[in-house]
């Protein structure tokens, strides 16, 4: 706080006055201030005054909070908090091929395993039954575009039953990774209109993970 309150005084930010009356925490929030710098000389990256103010102003339309907290010898934090349903949905993550993919856990209604012998041609379209009824199954390898490893290996096929609209469906997938909260990321203007994709997540390792929407892909 003593080192913003030092920068504010110096480029007149506030005054000797209005610094005596302010506390650590109002000196604190001075860095919220557009063109506001800590920074000792401008960079490509820093020292520009847009930054900490840019934050909070994005944060705060998304109907979030974004705090400061600073105590000498222990440290800064930031907080960030943003509403569960504006941003994260519980999604089940799968692997096709060498790429991991999330379905939106809303879609989803069970996950199977069917053995290859159980697999018949229903029209043209491969089938099994599921406690007597009719699944129609679909290589997910294939809708993407891509190719499966455990095609080849193995008696069973790890699937994915989902439902679009009336109809359920099942994807055929390599494996079934687990439940995972996870935040959605817009793909931006160019990559909204791809069907089948809803948009991308970041996942813990750092790796990006496409979010699949169900209706799109099998409405293709």
């Amino acid at each position: 706080a003593s080192k913003v309150r030092a920068k504010a005084l110096a480029n007149g930010t506030i005054t000797e006055e209005e610094s005596a009356a302010m506390s650590d925490e109002e000196v604190v929030n001075l860095i919220f201030l557009p063109g506001f710098s800590m920074a000792e000389k401008v960079t490509d990256v820093s020292g520009r005054g847009v930054g900490m103010d840019a934050v909070k102003t994005k944060v705060e339309s998304l109907g979030g909070q974004f705090d400061v907290s600073t105590e000498v010898g222990a440290g800064t934090r930031v907080f960030v908090r943003l509403p569960l349903t504006l941003a994260i949905v519980l999604a089940l993550l799968i692997k096709v091929g060498d790429e991991t993919y999330a379905l939106p856990l809303e879609n989803v209604e069970e996950t199977i395993l069917v053995k290859k012998e159980n697999v018949k041609t229903v029209h043209g379209t491969p089938a099994t039954l599921l406690r007597g009824d009719v699944l129609t199954l679909c290589n997910l390898a294939e809708m993407l575009g891509t190719s499966r490893n455990g095609e080849e290996a193995g008696d069973e096929y790890p699937v994915v039953v989902v439902k679009t609209g009336k109809t359920r469906i099942g994807f055929i997938v390599d494996e079934l990774i687990g439940q995972q909260d996870i935040v959605i990321k817009s793909l931006g203007r160019f990559l909204s209109k791809i069907r089948g994709i809803a948009g991308a997540t970041i996942l813990g390792d750092g790796n990006v993970a496409l979010i699949l929407d169900v209706a799109g892909l099998y409405g293709r």
